[in-house]
């Protein structure tokens, strides 16, 4: 079958199958053994003997030690995703021992002093967790962050929106009016729909717990050609955490000054010599520091099972649920052009008539199977259901306030929001990865098909007789009072297919060429049931490319060039009206240059890039008929990111990155006295750092550092009819801390302390209303691990 493949591929030009490597610790001899797929290792430590025949079983690659005392030497466990070269890395690291291949189906473990050359390897840190990228961090030619399980642990975060603020080019979002959760932009664009788990859509709205996290990966730049419609700035890919080999318990217990009541357990047993079952539960209540009433309750649920673990065909089945009964918060409202000068704790909603509830079921099954070295195919389907029921005040400044009206005069309005949705996700996808050689060239062969069936039905209700309140003292214990009705009832169906294909060949040692196309068709139909009967349908069918080149002037560097296309049909969100039903998708491009080196020393990996990202055909509402939209402007951001991550010395760990994002209206057929002006949730400087150090005594501590710059709440409509001026949340800062401890061996204190100098800060904007950001809370908790 790969061969047929690679025929079609090549047509008649004769295929050899081989995998393109170098010798086993970087010197020029070609082997076969240095491109092996990417496999789960689960191997206890003990002797370097016990790990090297653990290692042969999951691999079926034969070690070889240069000589008998080396069998005795201790030797690390490895655990999680490895290509075997970097699992040998791993096994060797700190023994002054180095690999060597000396066939696909041998290596050779001997003295450090006996090798021609030593390459630095990869840690599981350094693997995109997607079985779409064959190559190492450093070769990929976009900017990749991920954010693992232990930096994640050391923040104390206990939600996706804090792990992605370790991430610069990211902006965080308020809740849209008719669609809550996590809504986020990643380079100057929403990405609300591009969140992904485990390779596949996230469809649903809803705030999401990181209590089953493996790691959260977010490539920025150009994403289409694997991951389908949107990802204009990029997307972000959660990786669920999976069964081991080896038993353990895990779990923390946190408290904190916001009232913080969160528990977590990791419970993995195996149950044969290839069975393994994971449990992953959470359970967490918790308010919001310096905010009234607003809380959070929520209680997540995540089994999973594996047949043939560390065998070359794996069998996954796996379950998420999560579910919140929470008392949400819309913040305060604009007054002008800027956020209303009142307290922070001003909560205008009513504590017992706001709520909103989402119940989440996502259930996957993955099938993997590696025939040889050289061909592997995967499988994975599932199904997610998602309930949505909330009610949410948003307090709106009344029009006729002027600049002379006195603050304590002013009665706001308490629109209410209220929605009750179910959306489904039914998916299925095929991915293979080929390995061969044509003549001179190496090639990794990435393709694919998926297929999708994607629904939503949202109930929507308008409230009258809904009493408002005080903008200076609101009053959220006033009973709720009104009368509502159905003001819409839609359902939407889209169905699409795609097929998709990425090559990366190596012209020798020092030049990568990637090639990426897929196409996709995305089959919408809408109906509103509620007066004003519609019914909309659109097909669109379009391409994507990719294309990159990538130099590698040293074994532990590279510099890349890479161009992409992304696009955004009308139907991204599953829902069609009179104003876009007619429309084609907007069309967006990204053009990147940057360059990726982990040091030889592999303490510290340093990556820089420059880049633009244009979309080309974006929608605006027509000034002369606000029943239409039309693909009359041009948006643009330009943009420069660079990180530096690491160990600077063996107690002083680093995170740190920084973004510069100049994301402007750059042409508008209507708007022309908008051009210029910036774009809607894009800060101009973004920056992140997160360092620990650990001192004598076994105590660590660490700190932290986040910059969000300035940002503008629109761009088609941005200045306030009274001041003429922008509406604008101002930039801030806000300091973090934390000091860990290990109690015993197995059980570990630590305490977090957030927003240090208890800044009052606006940390998610929106066209309606701003979040403020939580004041300053102390977490203190209790981990453990047997």
């Amino acid at each position: 079958m790969g061969t047929l493949v690679a025929y079609t591929a090549l047509g008649a030009t004769k295929v050899a199958l081989a995998l393109p490597t170098r010798e086993g610790n970087g010197s020029e001899k070609k082997t076969d053994a240095q491109a092996l797929v990417v496999r789960r290792f689960d191997i206890p430590a003990g002797s370097l003997g016990e790990v090297a025949r653990a290692f042969t079983r999951v691999t079926g690659i034969q070690v070889t030690l240069a000589n008998d005392g080396m069998k005795d030497l201790p030797a690390p466990g490895l655990s999680g995703l490895y290509t075997p070269e970097q699992a040998l890395a791993a096994m060797l690291r700190g023994s002054g021992l180095v690999y060597r291949f000396e066939s696909a189906s041998e290596v050779r473990i001997q003295v450090e002093r006996m090798a021609t050359s030593v390459e630095v390897i990869a840690e599981t840190s350094d693997i995109v967790a997607s079985a779409k990228y064959t190559e190492l961090l450093r070769e990929i030619p976009q900017t990749v962050s991920i954010v693992n399980q232990q930096l994640m642990a050391e923040q104390g975060v206990n939600t996706l929106r804090d792990v992605l603020r370790n991430v610069a080019g990211i902006s965080l979002a308020a809740g849209e009016g008719g669609a809550q959760g996590d809504n986020l932009t990643i380079r100057g664009f929403t990405a609300r729909n591009d969140i992904f788990l485990d390779g596949m859509r996230d469809f649903g709205s809803y705030y999401r717990d990181p209590f089953n996290y493996e790691s959260v990966d977010v490539l920025q730049g150009p994403t289409s050609t694997t991951f389908g419609r949107g990802s204009t700035g990029g997307v972000v890919n959660q990786q669920s955490k999976t069964p081991e080999a080896r038993p353990f318990v895990a779990g923390t217990l946190q408290f904190g000054s916001d009232e913080t009541r969160r528990i977590t357990a990791d419970v993995n047993e195996p149950l044969g010599q290839s069975v393994a079952f994971r449990l992953n539960l959470m359970g967490h209540d918790s308010h919001v520091a310096g905010r009234d009433v607003a809380e959070n309750r929520r209680f997540g649920a995540a089994p999973s099972l594996e047949l043939g673990l560390g065998t070359t065909t794996r069998l996954t089945l796996s379950y998420d649920h999560q579910q919140a009964d929470d008392t949400p918060d819309y913040g305060i409202p604009w007054l002008f052009n800027g956020p209303a000068p009142v307290d922070r704790h001003n909560y205008y909603g009513f504590q017992h008539g706001n709520y909103l509830r989402t119940n989440v079921a996502i259930g996957t099954v993955k099938a993997e199977h590696e025939f040889n070295h050289y061909f592997a195919l995967r499988n994975q389907a599932r199904y997610g259901h998602y309930r949505r029921d909330a009610q949410i005040t948003e307090a709106r400044v009344p029009a006729t306030v002027n600049l002379t009206t006195p603050l304590d005069t002013i009665q706001v309005t308490r629109n209410q929001i209220a929605v009750n949705s179910l959306e489904t996700f039914l998916d299925d996808q095929l991915d293979a990865t080929l390995r061969f050689r044509s003549g001179p060239l190496e090639h990794a062969l990435v393709f694919g098909a998926e297929a999708s069936r994607e629904t939503s039905a949202p109930m929507r209700f308008a409230w009258a007789g809904v009493p408002g309140t005080n903008l200076l003292n609101p009053d959220e214990d006033q009973p709720f009072t009104g009368s509502s009705s159905v003001s819409s009832n839609a359902h939407a169906l889209a169905v699409s297919f795609s097929v998709y294909a990425v090559d990366t060949i190596k012209l020798g040692h020092k030049w990568d060429l990637i090639g990426g196309a897929r196409w996709d068709r995305f089959d919408a139909d809408f109906t509103q049931s509620f007066a004003p009967v519609s019914a909309f349908q659109r097909v669109d069918e379009q391409p994507s490319y990719r294309a990159a080149v990538v130099y590698k002037p040293k074994p532990y560097g590279s510099i890349y060039f890479d161009y992409g296309t992304s696009f955004n049909p009308s139907a991204e969100t599953l829902s069609l009206s009179a104003n876009n039903a007619n429309l084609p998708p907007e069309n967006n491009r990204t053009f990147e240059a940057g360059t990726k080196w982990d040091f030889p020393s592999k303490r510290l990996s340093v990556t820089g890039s420059v880049f633009r990202t244009e979309k080309l055909n974006a929608r605006e509402p027509d000034p002369n008929n606000p029943l239409l939209n039309v693909l009359a402007g041009m948006q643009r951001v330009d943009g420069a990111q660079v990180s530096v991550t690491g160990r600077i010395t063996d107690r002083w760990q680093m995170l740190s990155n920084y973004a510069c994002l100049n994301g402007i209206l750059a042409s508008s057929v209507f708007y022309p006295q908008y051009v210029g002006f910036q774009l809607p949730n894009v800060p101009r400087h973004t920056f992140n750092l997160w360092t620990t150090y650990e001192l004598p005594r076994r105590f660590t501590i660490g700190g932290g550092a986040q910059f969000v710059d300035s940002r503008t709440a629109s761009v088609t409509a941005p200045i306030d009819p009274v001041t003429g001026l922008v509406k604008t949340v101002p930039s801030y800062w806000v300091f973090n801390g934390m000091v860990s401890h290990p109690l015993r061996e197995h059980v570990n204190l630590q305490v977090n302390l957030y927003n240090l100098a208890n800044r009052y800060y606006f940390d998610e904007p929106h066209p309606g209303h701003i979040v403020p950001g939580a004041g300053f809370t102390a977490l203190a908790g209790i981990s453990f691990k047997f």
